[in-house]
């Protein structure tokens, strides 16, 4: 078939694009060849428009193994050993249109880029966004990618300890499904995701192809429009338990000394893991299409290049063990095929029942290597006019704050969550030690060593929105904060970066300042950027979805003795607030939801003041000073108490000291670094005097007391009450 430039822009390539094409191959590619850049070529494989400055970002750390982006996860040294691998990506596209096996391919993905390095999964996150709640289409949208990350994950075997969960209306068309995956691996048992030495044979391994998936890095770099339910094959099928034989073999055959490199096939398939395998160790591959196990008859070269059907490996094996591979994949009752071998001239070449169907250079393909780079434009947002605009003391200070309270505890993006985790087996394992003592990040046992993971997910895309700059800072500080007030040390961060159509200067002018401000938080907390994902063209009809670069964070706890929870303890215990108090509501879901104020400045944030109150806070707990902590995010400080009290049926009894900040921002209002904590009695002099040498503020708020909560002197009830619609208003919106 003749390709044209017509052919090229119909597969997504620009004409420029085409042209570079002929030159790299001296000739004008066919139809097959055509199609292989145009997924290689996509904004999902070779990050065009992103990669200049996901460059910027801190990649180096003592704690890395591997360099970031060298290897299919961040790979970081736990000690005794022992590393955590990790890593976030998005799966929205297609969990906007088919949103049960669009979440779940997404977390059967994730864990596949975990072991694939021979890590085993021991925990998965994920972090969601969706429109009104309200909206019966949500609540389509929520069910299914509920019942898809449950399903895969619960089938899978790994628990689903943490994430977090948000409503906006410009997430309407385009939610948001990012899934993390950390798993632990012996220091020196990896597996590099390179091809080396010549005649070494090339293995695909697992599910046998369809069509399903077909296009799909190339479905994920465009916008969403009311004909995307058409691209339905573009969404791939999951088989968790075909996923789960595939972990296990493959775990089983690295200690045999037979594996050379290996690769998940994932976005774009077979073209893109024989791509990046050849290029990152400089060689070429012929592969013998008609070999792959196909799961239906006349599949054409270019529909096994790039289906991206799950549960499947690409393995480069040293030549004369391919036996030891054929014994561990027929134990494991999985399909396993020889397809080709490696060659030293930097070739892909693949052949369909013996016709040469497709000759490329696998470093013209690759992102590092000829895949295009793009700088695009970018200019100020026009509705920054409106942010700059607000003047809070516009804003009338409510004379009862219990009705704003009231309305507070029923907002979909404060209240309990429970719905939806309670679909997912947090429990597998044995290794989640949150479920009945929650902290601020999920804590989970490393069995091998006795010492414990710290981990999240965190961004307030509303933060990004109102500065882009500030908001990325705040996602990446509040991810570490949750780790020290669980009692861990920040080791290391993977990102989702969703954002809109890059073409549009305004969108990039979000994406490069959030950048910045994530490299300059990821410095201060040391903690380097190992990977991650990159979602452009995240629209809504009236444009792009709120900015958001959803921060992956890992910590370590050497102890599980250090671990902090968030709830009271007892009766009798002081409450104090670290952290300076500001005359500060903007952006909070005060604000926004119940004043219906769109348009305002991201909240009070100081990057120092951050850094110095995380360290304070990490010395209390290493001291046992406190016995609670928990940061103060969406909701504010009132919100913030409740959870405290909810975890173990404890009220309080607590006062405004500060009359010169108004009561709204006091209680509701989200300025930053700020925790909650308790102290018993008898160490209340040497918490005082630990905290007056750090120089971080800090306030009594009052105590712990029975089951009522008092605000100001004021009985505002039982606190059942407050958890009773706290713990059902989801569960009774969506049945």
């Amino acid at each position: 078939m003749e390709t044209t430039v017509d052919t090229a822009k119909q597969l997504g390539l620009l004409p420029d694009e085409f042209e570079s094409i002929k030159r790299i191959l001296h000739r004008t590619p066919n139809f097959n060849e055509l199609a292989a850049y145009s997924v290689m070529w996509s904004e999902h494989c070779s990050y065009k428009n992103s990669i200049k400055w996901l460059k910027t970002l801190p990649r180096d750390g003592s704690k890395l193994l591997v360099k970031a982006g060298e290897e299919n996860a961040g790979l970081a040294d736990i000690g005794d050993g022992y590393g955590v691998v990790f890593k976030i990506e998005s799966h929205n596209h297609p969990s906007a249109i088919e949103p049960f096996q669009g979440a779940a391919t997404g977390v059967g993905g994730i864990h596949r880029d975990i072991f694939t390095m021979g890590a085993r999964p021991i925990a998965a996150l994920n972090s969601l966004r969706f429109g009104n709640i309200a909206d019966p289409k949500t609540r389509h949208l929520l069910k299914g990618v509920v019942e898809g990350i449950g399903h895969y994950g619960n089938c899978f075997g790994v628990p689903t300890v943490g994430g977090e969960v948000y409503f906006e209306n410009c997430y309407h068309t385009n939610p948001l499904v990012n899934a993390m995956s950390v798993g632990i691996v012996k220091v020196g048992q990896t597996v590099s995701a390179t091809a080396e030495g010549e005649g070494n044979p090339v293995f695909i391994v697992g599910s046998a192809t369809g069509k399903d998936g077909i296009g799909g890095a190339s479905f994920a770099s465009a916008d969403i429009t009311a004909d995307s339910a058409q691209d339905l094959p573009a969404v791939q099928v999951g088989d968790p338990f075909q996923e789960k034989k595939l972990l296990e073999a493959c775990l089983e055959l690295i200690p045999k000394g037979a594996l050379v490199g290996m690769q998940d096939m994932g976005a774009a398939g077979i073209i893109c893991s024989t791509a990046e395998t050849s290029a990152k160790g400089g060689v070429g591959m012929v592969i013998h299409l008609d070999k792959v196990p196909m799961r239906q008859q006349n599949m054409k070269a270019w529909e096994l290049l790039l289906s991206e059907s799950q549960e499947r490996m690409l393995m480069i094996v040293k030549k004369g063990r391919e036996k030891k591979v054929l014994e561990v994949f027929e134990k494991w009752d999985l399909p396993c095929s020889e397809i080709g071998h490696v060659t030293k001239d930097g070739l892909l070449k693949f052949y369909m029942n013996g016709t040469l169907e497709a000759e490329l250079p696998a470093e013209s393909l690759v992102l590092g290597g000829g895949a295009p780079v793009y700088e695009r434009a970018f200019e100020t947002p026009a509705y920054f006019e409106k942010i700059n605009s607000f003047d809070a003391s516009t804003v009338s200070v409510p004379k009862d704050l219990k009705k704003i309270a009231e309305q507070l505890i029923e907002i979909p993006n404060i209240v309990n969550k429970k719905w939806i985790y309670n679909q997912y087996d947090s429990m597998v394992g044995t290794g989640n030690t949150s479920t009945n003592q929650p902290s601020d990040a999920a804590v989970v046992l490393v069995k091998e060593t006795g010492k414990a993971l710290a981990v999240t997910t965190d961004c307030n895309s509303r933060y990004v929105q109102a500065d882009p700059y500030k908001g990325a800072m705040i996602a990446v500080s509040e991810a570490a904060r949750n780790i020290v007030c669980s009692g861990g040390t920040p080791l290391g961060v993977t990102n989702c970066l969703n954002f809109g159509n890059p073409y549009d200067p305004q969108v990039y002018y979000q994406f490069v300042n959030a950048i910045k401000g994530m490299g300059d938080a990821c410095k201060k907390f040391d903690t380097p950027v190992t990977g991650g994902n990159v979602s452009f063209y995240n629209q809504n009809p009236d444009g792009a979805v709120y900015p958001t670069p959803t921060i992956g964070m890992v910590g370590l706890l050497d102890s599980l003795n250090d671990k902090m929870t968030l709830g009271f303890k007892k009766e009798g215990d002081l409450i104090y607030l670290i952290g300076k108090s500001t005359n500060d509501i903007n952006s909070s879901e005060y604000l926004h939801k119940i004043l219906n104020i769109e348009f305002s400045p991201a909240p009070y944030f100081e990057l120092d003041e951050e850094f110095q109150m995380q360290e304070a806070v990490l010395k209390l707990i290493k001291s046992t000073l406190i016995q609670s902590a928990h940061d103060i995010s969406e909701g504010g400080l009132f919100i913030t108490l409740l959870e405290s009290g909810f975890v173990n049926d404890l009220g309080f009894e607590v006062h405004q000291s500060k009359r010169e900040i108004r009561n709204d921002a006091f209680w509701f209002g989200e300025s930053q670094s700020r925790v909650v904590i308790s102290v018993d009695q008898d160490q209340k002099e040497k918490f005082e005097t630990t905290m007056k040498a750090t120089k971080v503020p800090f306030e009594q708020l009052g105590k712990v007391n029975g089951k009522e909560v008092s605000i100001n002197g004021e009985n505002w009830g039982l606190l059942s009450g407050w958890r009773k619609t706290y713990d059902e208003k989801i569960s009774s919106l969506m049945n």
